[in-house]
């Protein structure tokens, strides 16, 4: 049962009740999306007008895909302005574990307004995988440089506190009680601690990277300027510890690192607590 204030189990048409993706997968396409549909931040619909009825554009071609298949516990959203676009405006990929908990696998949500920074790709042009099979360095530089996170090609627009409630009630309202994520960067796992959650893994790396980031400690003198990613003064914000975490400054590899969140509390944990304030990005 849903648990969390004002909200109530999902239904569908026919008032069956729904309690895991392949339940909402095996629905006809139209009911498929209207469900789905509702993860997507309002303001991001209005913003782009798009109808958050039909999802098409002004020039009426449809800005939606929900890839939901019968028979699978997954579903991949996008939103894209335009067929040829390199990029989303969102992105959204999430899956049922088998213990009956919700894996938050993607969230994007870009700004395509914005100027593009090519550090999803090596310098042959080919996917990196999140720079995990070569680093674009010049690309990374200009994205630092503009104010953005690692891995971020452009600026967000800073929807995610609007998407996230709406993603905790559709996972409530299937009677689930735990949401799980892995951060694939240092600035994400600190993101997801605003947002109430804790760590099933990692909670011992990241206190002892504050320790190791603070006046005198081993990653801040580190930050001796031998690269672009590695400036004094980094260690005091999210943004430049990440940066330079990204550019290997650990002796270790950045790595499993698994959250979690249960519906409706907050864990209350906060693993950088001096850092100094800057714009959010994402």
């Amino acid at each position: 049962m849903a648990k969390l204030p004002g909200n109530s189990q999902l239904i569908s048409a026919e008032g069956i009740p729904l309690f895991r993706l392949v339940d909402i997968n095996a629905l006809p396409a139209a009911e498929k999306d209207r469900i789905y549909g509702g993860l997507i931040p309002p303001r991001l619909l209005e913003l782009f007008s798009i109808s958050p009825r039909t999802f098409c554009g002004p020039d009426g071609g449809r800005k939606v895909s929900v890839i939901a298949p019968a028979g699978f516990a997954f579903m991949r959203m996008e939103v894209r302005l335009h067929p040829d676009d390199r990029d989303t405006v969102f992105f959204l990929d999430i899956a049922e574990t088998h213990y009956r908990q919700m894996d938050l696998a993607f969230c994007i949500i870009n700004d395509p307004r914005t100027p593009r920074f090519d550090v999803d790709v090596d310098n042959a042009g080919r996917n990196n995988y999140f720079a995990t099979h070569g680093r674009n360095l010049a690309e990374e530089e200009r994205a630092m440089a503009a104010g953005l996170f690692p891995n971020q090609t452009r600026r967000g627009l800073r929807l995610f506190g609007e998407f996230f409630p709406l993603f905790e009630r559709f996972v409530d309202s299937l009677g689930m009680e735990m949401i799980v994520a892995e951060p694939l960067t240092y600035d994400n796992a600190v993101r997801y601690e605003k947002y109430g959650f804790d760590y099933l893994t990692g909670r011992r790396l990241m206190e002892a990277i504050d320790r190791w980031f603070q006046p005198g400690g081993e990653l801040t003198r580190r930050l001796d300027g031998s690269t672009p990613f590695r400036q004094p003064g980094q260690e005091k914000t999210v943004r430049g510890r990440s940066w330079a975490i990204h550019d290997g400054i650990m002796d270790e590899p950045w790595d499993d690192v698994r959250i979690y969140k249960m519906v409706g509390e907050s864990a209350g944990i906060d693993t950088f607590p001096g850092r100094e304030n800057e714009k959010e990005m994402s």
